[in-house]
């Protein structure tokens, strides 16, 4: 039995497969319609989401499974002090796979050590949020047609967000990509991944102005400022407009520059940028729904349909 804890959990021959796998889904959703029957996804949510949640919910619909499971912490036994371990053993009684969200970093790792199916981790604090990173991947090769030989830029909340860290480490795999690092000083980077990016002798800079490096960048991935990663309103609030992406500031951007967003939007990107064909955050989302479809049956080891 497998789990995918990390967004390395996955060797690049095996995404490979599973993105092609994911890309044929879009192509061809009748043919897997029914793959996922008489499975159930139990999606086990201690904290709020929109778009992870309905696309795993989406994707098991699609396959033809069935869902269960709980949406926030509140509506959970855990409300009660149940733990994550007893409750993933009962889960497993009655579900095939389970996806976690969880506000404490290592919970689903703590989970999958205890579960009788496996679990995905749908995101676990600030940490990590390996579903996120591989609709990153997968957008980025069926739009760019590559993963590798290009400059990503990076920009926002750097210090607490999960989808960051967790697309940098994944990214680290694939050859002559540098990194651009665009944060006001309190929210760059931690010091761990530019280490990590040393000892690799990855490209990286650390700027705080977007305009200087626009015209440099193949990607450009956007991130919101998190209000609940804040210890202090007031540092939410002095920070959280930093960076708005503008009409005008495209203009200073590479015709062929891809705008990503893991969502949800807040400020950060202009809603007129909507308009701008480089802007992919909404074909990206669609893409999350194809790669955790992709996923489920993967980790359920279910045969694929010959035609």
């Amino acid at each position: 039995m497998r789990h995918l804890l990390n967004p390395l959990d996955f060797s690049t021959t095996e995404l490979d497969k599973l993105f092609d796998l994911a890309n044929d889904m879009e192509r061809n959703p009748a043919k897997y319609a029914e793959i996922c029957k008489g499975k159930k996804l139990a999606t086990c949510f201690y904290e709020p989401s929109t778009r992870t949640r309905l696309s795993f919910e989406a994707a098991m619909l699609n396959l033809g499974g069935s869902v269960l499971g709980f949406s926030d912490a509140g509506s959970s036994s855990a409300s009660k002090g149940e733990s994550v371990s007893d409750t993933i053993r009962v889960i497993s009684s009655y579900a095939d796979i389970c996806a976690m969200r969880h506000p404490k970093e290592g919970a689903p790792m703590v989970a999958a050590s205890k579960s009788g199916i496996p679990v995905i981790n749908a995101g676990d604090g600030g940490h990590q949020h390996p579903t996120q990173t591989l609709t990153d991947l997968l957008t980025i090769r069926s739009l760019k047609g590559r993963l590798g030989n290009f400059t990503i830029g990076l920009c926002g909340d750097l210090k607490f967000g999960r989808t960051v860290h967790s697309l940098i480490h994944a990214l680290t795999r694939y050859e002559n990509i540098t990194f651009i690092f665009i944060s006001p000083e309190e929210l760059r980077v931690p010091d761990y991944i530019t280490e990590m990016l040393q000892e690799k002798n990855i490209a990286y800079k650390e700027v705080i102005r977007l305009e200087d490096v626009l015209p440099t960048l193949d990607l450009l991935y956007m991130t919101r400022v998190q209000r609940e990663r804040f210890f202090n309103e007031e540092d939410y609030i002095r920070l959280k407009d930093f960076y708005i992406l503008t009409k005008e500031k495209m203009e200073l951007a590479p015709k062929d520059m891809l705008v990503l967003h893991p969502l949800p939007r807040v400020n950060e990107i202009s809603v007129e940028v909507d308009d701008d064909e480089r802007a992919v955050y909404f074909k990206q989302a669609k893409y999350g729904v194809y790669v955790r479809m992709a996923l489920i049956v993967t980790l359920l080891e279910l045969e694929l349909p010959l035609n």
